[in-house]
């Protein structure tokens, strides 16, 4: 079991910059891919950004390319997205998960933080 306890998240005027993190705890392990998560009202929760365990490699959704960057300290148990020039549209909870290598869905959820982005 895993669990994720996110932080970060508050009010901003667009065009600022926010840090989310996510702190592991529980059966932790290097060798679980991360993920952020995002759900605004009335919307799906779509995937923004993850990167996996082994090379780190790492994945945006096409709206936060250039803008966020996704970051994993393994000796911390921490995944970090840093956003910046933040828009209006990206105001949602943002969520991170956690997934073994070898599963297809994440399966570790945070309780969510709440990111306001004003114009």
């Amino acid at each position: 079991q895993v669990q994720l306890v996110e932080s970060g998240g508050g009010s901003v005027q667009a065009g600022g910059s926010l840090r989310l993190s996510c702190a592991a705890s529980g059966s932790t392990s290097s060798n679980y891919d991360m993920a952020w998560f995002r759900q605004a009202p009335g919307n799906d929760r779509e995937l923004v950004a993850f990167v996996k365990w082994r090379y780190s490699w790492t994945s945006y959704e096409d709206s936060v390319k250039g803008r966020f960057i996704i970051s994993r300290d393994d000796a911390k148990n921490t995944v970090y997205l840093q956003m910046n020039s933040l828009k209006p549209e990206d105001t949602a909870v943002y969520y991170c998960a956690a997934k073994t290598m070898y599963a297809t869905t994440y399966d570790y959820w945070g309780q969510g933080t709440q990111v306001t982005v004003s114009s």
